[in-house]
C-alpha cells in the first residue's frame, strides 16, 4: 500500500541519488557562490570537458536543483533554489562532526594500544 509520505521520500531519495557526485557537489557549491554561469566557464573552472558539464548540469537540472536561463545566445545555469546551498552545508557540518568524533575516538586507542613496527618472524 503506497502513502502520501512515500512520494516525497521518493522524491528526496532521487535528489540525494543525483546529488551523490564529488563533481555535481562542487557544482551546487560553485553557482550558490557565483551566480548564474554558462557551461564554458565551469568547464574551464573546473578544468572537465564541456561535455561532461553539460551531463552533470542536466542530471542536476533533472531533479530541480538547476534552471537554464537563455540570455541570448548564451545559456547560464543558475540553481532553482539556494537553499540547496545550506542543505549541503549542513550535511557538510555533520559529516565534520562525524570525522572530529572518530578523531577523538582513534586518539583515545593511540595511547592504549601499543604499535610495533619491529618485523615478525615467521613460526613465532
Amino acid at each position: 500500500m503506497l502513502r502520501p509520505a512515500d512520494g516525497i521520500y521518493g522524491l528526496q531519495a532521487s535528489l540525494l541519488k543525483t546529488l551523490a557526485s564529488p563533481r555535481r557537489l562542487e557544482l551546487v557549491h560553485y553557482l550558490g557562490e557565483n551566480g548564474p554561469t554558462e557551461v564554458r566557464v565551469l568547464a574551464d573552472h573546473f578544468g572537465s570537458p564541456q561535455p561532461a558539464i553539460s551531463q552533470h548540469l542536466a542530471a542536476l537540472r533533472g531533479v530541480g536543483i538547476v534552471d537554464a536561463v537563455r540570455d541570448g545566445r548564451e545559456v547560464r545555469y543558475q540553481l532553482a533554489d539556494p537553499e540547496i546551498v545550506a542543505a549541503c552545508g549542513a550535511m557538510r557540518q555533520i559529516l565534520i562532526r562525524r570525522i572530529a568524533k572518530l578523531g577523538d575516538l582513534a586518539a583515545s586507542f593511540e595511547g592504549r594500544v601499543q604499535v610495533t613496527t619491529e618485523p615478525v618472524e615467521a613460526g613465532r
